[in-house]
């Protein structure tokens, strides 16, 4: 009893800390994780073989390369460029943004994604003559909508899929019936609606884009491709997908020749390191046994019924999206959805697992700081002069992300209960 209670003690301290955010995150969750390990929460074979998905990091590493190679090849820009020509009003352009945001996210990190798109953003919204923050909080907030669309769209998303055992073409179609990602794609569609519909179909000004030369490489953009048909085939050529990630990512470096130590000096190694430190104290505090207790603590609550459950993990999530980091919080409420289905007599707990990363995924558009793209995008604007005003980004965010959410919902309530 010891044990269990130290260690929720070093959860807490842990998650107090990566909240507060005066300190490195990462340095955080390793300290937590060699902590936890040397008061014996868990064993340090375990802890280093069984809690730390290697798969996930390998491919973490490698296609965050990828990305970073393929977002300097001028395919991007040249894309946003060829949208923004052929659209003729202020709203479809910058849907035309969002949509390509939306696209390139389900595949990138969403941060570059956003980085990228936010000159972009500042240009269309100058040969418009209008206030840039429509666009840049909208392309934001596309950008972190589609973290549950591809396996590979977010760190939750992947970790899930590997938890699982689930597949590439798994989050398309899974167990006969419509899978997590074809129902975000519905529910990311429905948000788009409901953002054309309430901001951009009043922006009606014309826009006028002059043809712009953009140097474009081939290479990175068909390793961009390439790496995702292999990682959505490697499980059926019995290949560790982990082997993937670090396929591309090392092909990514070759690629680029020179510009390597560049690309390695940039790539966010403490979101690296981060990951595999929280993947040692979820481990540990599982392994205690806190988090059937937290399942139980759930269900003593009245959750007691399947769809009472998928409401509650859905909306809570969303509810702590806009202050919790959605990777400690998939990682530890995976087996808590995995000890509510049991407890209340599912035999299948993946419209719990669904509805609790579509929470967390599609919910964080609800605050400025709901989301590190958020974020960003709101940096730049205010660096420019231009001040974010919360119920501006209410407005468009909030809106959106309720609509996916709420779509997904029904989708997952409809199919999957």
């Amino acid at each position: 009893m010891e044990l269990k209670w130290l260690t929720l003690a070093v959860f807490i301290v842990c998650y107090g800390l990566i909240l507060w955010r005066r300190v490195k995150i990462s340095y955080v969750s390793v300290a937590s994780a060699a902590i936890l390990v040397a008061i014996g929460a868990l064993a340090p074979r375990t802890a280093f073989f069984e809690a730390i998905d290697w798969n996930v990091i390998a491919i973490y590493w490698g296609f965050l390369m990828v990305s970073i190679v393929f977002s300097e090849s001028g395919v991007p820009t040249r894309l946003a460029n060829f949208l923004a020509r052929r659209s003729r009003t202020e709203g479809t352009t910058l849907l035309a943004l969002c949509v390509l945001a939306a696209f390139l996210s389900a595949f990138m990190e969403n941060v570059g994604v956003t980085l990228m798109m936010v000159p972009i953003g500042f240009a269309l919204a100058k040969a418009a003559g209008s206030p840039p923050g429509k666009y840049l909080v909208s392309i934001a907030c596309s950008s972190n909508i589609v973290t549950t669309v591809t396996m590979i769209a977010d760190p939750p998303a992947l970790i899930l899929a590997r938890q699982t055992g689930m597949t590439f073409f798994d989050f398309y179609w899974f167990h006969g019936k419509l899978g997590l990602g074809m129902i975000s794609i519905i529910a990311v569609a429905a948000g788009f609606a409901v953002l054309y519909l309430t901001t951009l179909r009043r922006m009606k000004r014309p826009v006028h884009v002059a043809a712009e030369k953009v140097g474009m490489r081939v290479v990175p953009a068909v390793l961009f491709v390439g790496g995702i048909i292999a990682l959505a085939v490697a499980p059926y050529a019995g290949i560790a997908i982990g082997y993937i990630g670090l396929a591309v990512g090392i092909i990514a470096l070759l690629v680029v020749g020179e510009e390597a130590r560049r690309v390695v000096a940039e790539f966010d190694w403490h979101s690296l390191a981060y990951i595999i430190g929280i993947f040692v104290v979820v481990g540990a505090v599982n392994h205690v046994g806190l988090l059937e207790d937290l399942a139980d603590a759930i269900v003593r609550l009245g959750v007691s019924s399947p769809a009472l459950a998928l409401t509650f993990l859905i909306w809570l999530a969303v509810a702590l999206s806009s202050f919790v980091d959605n990777v400690p919080f998939t990682m530890l409420m995976i087996p808590v959805c995995l000890h509510i289905a049991n407890a209340i007599g599912m035999g299948n707990a993946f419209p719990l697992l669904f509805g609790m990363l579509v929470g967390t995924g599609l919910g964080g558009n609800l605050t400025p700081v709901g989301a590190t793209a958020n974020v960003f995008a709101c940096g730049a604007l205010e660096k420019a002069g231009h001040k974010v005003r919360l119920g501006e980004f209410i407005r468009i965010g909030a809106l959106f992300s309720i609509a996916a959410v709420g779509t997904a919902h029904l989708l997952l309530q409809l199919i999957w209960l």
